[in-house]
């Protein structure tokens, strides 16, 4: 067989080789593409990627396109040992697109994962996102507190607004448990109650939101008094603070005895209102 047409790549773990063609099948990773490659260092030589639904089949080509090279001189460092002074850097081309999970990303050439030489294109699907509506804040009872301003605008174009939105949080009532943790050490965690939703559709396809219900998820933003948990002390240090999901009806207190219950630790009481 010509070894132009000798299959080199590897896709996943079920990959079936026929000749120059490669087969394989996920049922986790399912994008919609189709892709030319040029081949690179790891797996070099053409080929033309085609995925849709879970399958994806890999014909080896002639080498219609040729990799990207560019000569990195090492010779002007004292640690070079090369006798060449540098090495080439090959990096494959591509061109084609894939789509996965609302994701577009169009190939243009030159895959350097180096945004001043890589060549795509990429955004998200406007009509498969969910935009983020409302962050609120809620009581020791549960009830509305306040709900933080969505001025639509990013951080970079509204100054002041990490600020604003910071003072609200901080406005809001906690409510402070004492605990011991899976070691006996005594501890505090001051426990406020969030809200965020989201609603179907982003852009000009904001009106998709119409015909689904939206989602809303409630937390429990948990601040420890010290570092919790068994990796505390070590070189990666136990947890100062997280949030957690509450279940419907729940309040401050059910919730945190149910994080306690799941993590080896022993609740104590309501500390009083500071």
């Amino acid at each position: 067989m010509n070894k132009f047409w000798v299959n080199h790549n590897r896709w996943g773990d079920n990959d079936r080789y026929f000749g120059p063609l490669l087969y394989s099948f996920s049922g986790a990773y399912r994008p919609i593409a189709l892709v030319l490659s040029s081949g690179g260092d790891e797996y070099t030589g053409c080929s033309l990627r085609a995925s849709a639904f879970g399958h994806t089949l890999i014909l080896a080509l002639p080498q219609v396109i040729r990799p990207w090279e560019t000569w990195v001189d090492t010779s002007k460092y004292e640690w070079s040992k090369s006798p060449e002074g540098g090495y080439w850097d090959v990096y494959r081309r591509e061109f084609g697109f894939s789509v996965s999970e609302g994701f577009l990303h169009v190939k243009l050439g030159a895959q350097t994962h180096d945004s001043s030489t890589t060549k795509d294109w990429c955004k998200h699907l406007p009509w498969t996102q969910w935009r983020h509506v409302r962050h609120s804040f809620y009581g020791l009872d549960g009830q509305h507190v306040s709900t933080i301003p969505d001025t639509g605008k990013g951080y970079r174009l509204d100054p002041g607004r990490f600020e604003r939105e910071r003072a609200i949080a901080d406005a809001t009532p906690v409510a402070s448990f004492a605990f011991d943790d899976f070691d006996g050490e005594r501890l505090s965690v001051a426990t406020k109650i969030e809200e965020r939703e989201w609603r179907f559709g982003s852009g000009w396809f904001k009106w998709l939101s119409i015909f689904r219900r939206p989602k809303i998820s409630r937390s429990l933003d948990l601040k420890f008094s010290g570092e919790t948990g068994k990796r505390k002390g070590s070189w990666k240090g136990g947890t100062m603070g997280h949030s957690i999901e509450m279940l419907p009806g729940e309040l401050h207190e059910a919730a945190f005895k149910r994080y306690c219950a799941k993590h080896d630790m022993k609740f104590v009481e309501q500390e009083p209102a500071a």
